[in-house]
């Protein structure tokens, strides 16, 4: 446990980030997984709805600093690709 009064503040703003942090990151994972299970079950209308929110979710926490923007971009690829090979 921190004793100084900054370090103390500090571990307060941490905590709040990683809570908020956690919805948009979490956000994104789910609708990845969700993408991926209904591309392994070949239902692609839904498939291609899912997929795109998942690029929006991507995107958003891209835009916030959550994820790297590369590392949203190689999922974002990803998902596009096994998406295409469905079709």
């Amino acid at each position: 446990m921190a004793n100084i009064k900054s370090a103390i503040k500090r571990n307060k703003q941490n905590e709040k980030r990683r809570l908020r942090n956690r919805v948009y990151r979490g956000r994104a994972r789910t609708f990845v997984q969700r993408a991926r299970v209904l591309m392994l079950a070949e239902e692609k209308e839904q498939a291609e709805q899912t997929v795109k929110q998942a690029v929006q979710a991507l995107d958003i926490a891209a835009a916030k600093g959550i994820i790297h923007k590369n590392n949203a971009a190689r999922r974002k690829s990803r998902l596009m690709k096994q998406l295409s090979s469905l079709q």
